[in-house]
């Protein structure tokens, strides 16, 4: 309900459950005190001895009983109705009223020589009781646990409800929504110039926040905006900065929650605080609702059931596609999602009309790399050493937060050394540890063992060195690192496609080290585990995927649905045959050609295995000063170029005079532009610079 301008708000008196319990102990207090009806007079010792040991009361049965303390020392007797109306006034007395009489006596003996003596003559023959008075100690022991149980219950209580029993969190709000707000109260800070990289994802998101603030432009020509817009990629890639840059910039209320916040072991929690989160929304339209890891909840429906599992779920994904399907498409309520897993979704909830929008957030290349180095370096001290695009061409592969993760440890690393800024080769030991693991110059090998490594790792930077298409080398060591005995660092090239030989060069490469091995120490090891791995998965991709093979072309058995074939493999025992034969005949091919290769520089080969048996780690110079430089110039290199080409155009264009007319553009020399081919992306096959073993 809005209120109006310059009028307080009314307090609301919320429910709580402390009052219901305060409500019930007052009434059993109550009850207590209503429900005693007897009356008891106080007397003095000789009066009380007096009206027991009279015969004429006594005659009559005035005294019923006689009830002792010993540790009170308080003697108290019944009376009847008769001796009642003389001792007690006739407004005291109801009907069915217990009436008492009690005295402090000065001795327990004493008194109970005068009872049994009244005994003897006759005069009192009702009884005579001695018990123990009730103390605090027996207090304690009687009540004390049941006091101690509703302490416990009052403090469980407190902490399951929080501040109040229909709190967040608490009993009765099992079924609401966890969602945190933000709105003005509680405003995200994040804006879009926090966001580096990602323009195309944020050109796409920047529409919505434009609707919410100027919807209007719009409606007017009868457009409709998205309902929903789901974020994918892999993770740290920035989905959920990019949303919290949405709430930052479109300043309206946001509500923020995950899939998992839906789904608890109660039966009906889920599906009851959708239907809250959605009716909080519509209160507070236009706003924007985002759903972090969407893939907890909208998992496809009907994939591996168990036997006797619970479907909540299910449930509550029912209710999600429900009530995304019930406001209108101006309602101004904006769905965001994101996952990274976006194959296992329902298809009810990826289409349109639910999420009409996919937002592709990838991970970022060697543009969007510099611009995120620039973010992260703002609050790192660092000299003029540090080549930030030097370091985003030796990340390729890394996200976002790997980026951050460099950053941070490459000033971890200056601490540790004590420096007082972080230097280059900080930040180049930090991408190391991330992509090789730590060193460990502590593990014993021994000199035939560090020949063995220095070799295989010789044959990889001497075959890679001589192929066009091979990963140019950046470093080499054989300190073990990580699992890895020797690895090799190359700098990738960040292709949109690949070629056929750059993948048989990539193979050549890798299978250097082995063929090394077997060349020039006669006998081959288990180092080269790794190597075989990724080539034997590569040279079945180039088979089986890419359709790139001789004897079997232009056949894919690539599943991008990302629905598996089942039981069966959807080609004969045959085709298996000749797909193994083409994986054989392809390894082997660039097996022999990488030991051709190593025979024609083998004189280089073993100066480089000499120079990192010695040194332990060999750089691109020291490779350079043995086979002299690549004669190829790799592609990061020419979109480097062509970047800084059209940056001195535009520079020598700015820096003429006033009444000097530009050079138009026709007769200009024209500028190096990277070639796109296609605009269809193959599958990704770069991946981090990995250590090879």
């Amino acid at each position: 309900m809005d209120t109006k301008p310059g009028k307080a708000k009314k307090p609301q008196i919320k429910f709580s459950m402390y009052w219901m319990y305060i409500v019930i102990i007052l009434f059993l207090v109550l009850v207590s005190q209503f429900d005693d009806t007897s009356v008891t007079k106080e007397m003095n010792y000789t009066e009380f001895m007096k009206q027991i040991g009279d015969s004429v009361t006594a005659r009559n049965g005035g005294i019923k009983e006689i009830t002792v303390e010993k540790n009170k020392s308080i003697a108290t007797a019944q009376i009847s109705d008769s001796l009642a109306k003389v001792l007690f006034q006739a407004n005291q007395l109801k009907d069915n009223t217990e009436a008492y009489i009690s005295t402090e006596i000065p001795s327990v003996d004493n008194f109970a020589q005068k009872i049994d003596a009244l005994q003897e003559k006759g005069i009192y023959k009702g009884p005579v009781k001695y018990e123990e008075g009730h103390d605090m100690l027996w207090f304690l022991f009687s009540f004390g646990p049941i006091l101690l149980l509703i302490a416990f219950w009052f403090i469980l209580m407190k902490r399951m409800s929080g501040r109040s029993g229909d709190g967040p969190g608490g009993v009765f709000s099992v079924g609401k929504s966890k969602a945190k707000v933000f709105d003005k109260d509680n405003a995200v800070q994040v804006t879009f110039n926090d966001v580096a990289g990602l323009s195309e994802a944020k050109t796409e998101i920047e529409e919505i926040v434009e609707f919410l603030k100027n919807p209007q432009r719009y409606t007017d020509l009868g457009g409709k905006i998205p309902k929903g817009a789901l974020l994918v990629g892999p993770p740290g890639t920035g989905k959920t900065l990019l949303a919290k840059a949405v709430a930052g910039e479109a300043n309206v209320p946001f509500f923020s929650m995950s899939g998992s916040d839906f789904v608890e072991m109660f039966v009906g929690v889920g599906a009851s605080r959708v239907r809250d989160l959605f009716q909080k929304a519509k209160e507070k339209a236009p706003c924007i609702v985002f759903i972090d890891e969407i893939d907890a909840v909208g998992r496809a429906r009907g994939k591996n059931p168990n036997m006797g599992a619970n479907d909540e779920r299910e449930n509550t994904l029912n209710q999600l596609l429900t009530e995304m399907d019930g406001f209108g498409t101006n309602s101004g309520v904006i769905i965001l999602a994101a996952t990274n897993r976006a194959d296992i979704l329902d298809k009810a909830l990826m289409r349109a009309g639910r999420f009409d929008r996919q937002i592709y957030v990838e991970l970022p290349e060697l543009n969007d790399r510099v611009a995120i180095f620039n973010v992260h370096l703002k609050g790192i001290k660092t000299d003029d050493s540090v080549d930030v695009d030097l370091l985003a061409r030796q990340t390729p592969g890394f996200s976002g937060a790997d980026i951050a993760n460099v950053c941070n440890e490459a000033a971890l690393i200056a601490a540790r050394h004590n420096k007082k800024v972080v230097q280059r080769d900080d930040f180049i030991a930090a991408v190391d540890r991330i992509i090789g693991g730590l060193e460990k110059r502590s593990k014993i090998t021994t000199k035939e063992e560090k020949q063995s490594i220095a070799c295989h790792e010789a044959g990889h930077a001497t075959v890679s060195w001589h192929l066009r298409y091979a990963n140019p080398l950046i470093k080499v060591t054989i300190v073990p690192r990580g699992k890895a005995l020797g690895a090799a660092w190359y700098l990738p090239e960040e292709r949109q496609i690949t070629p056929t030989q750059a993948l048989l060069d990539e193979m050549c490469a890798t299978l250097g080290g082995r063929a090394a091995e077997e060349l020039f120490l006669g006998h081959i090891s288990t180092g080269a585990a790794n190597d075989l791995e990724r080539v034997t998965k590569q040279a079945y991709a180039m088979v089986v995927y890419y359709g790139m093979s001789k004897n079997l072309p232009n056949i894919s058995y690539y599943d991008s649905t990302g629905q598996a074939y089942g039981f069966s493999k959807p080609y004969s025992d045959q085709r298996a045959r000749e797909i193994d034969e083409e994986v054989q005949r392809i390894i082997n091919e660039q097996y022999e050609r990488a030991k051709q290769i190593l025979k024609e520089h083998a004189e280089g080969h073993n100066k480089l295995a000499d120079v990192l048996y010695t040194r332990e780690v060999i750089f691109t110079e020291d490779v350079e000063k043995i086979f002299g430089k690549r004669p190829w110039i790799s592609r990061t290199d020419e979109i480097l170029a062509a970047q800084k080409a059209a940056e001195d155009e535009k520079a020598s264009a700015k820096a003429l005079p006033a009444d000097i007319p530009p050079i138009p553009a026709q007769l200009s020399a024209p500028s190096e532009k990277t070639e796109e081919t296609s605009d269809t992306k193959d599958t990704p096959t770069e991946d981090k610079p990995a250590a090879e073993k």
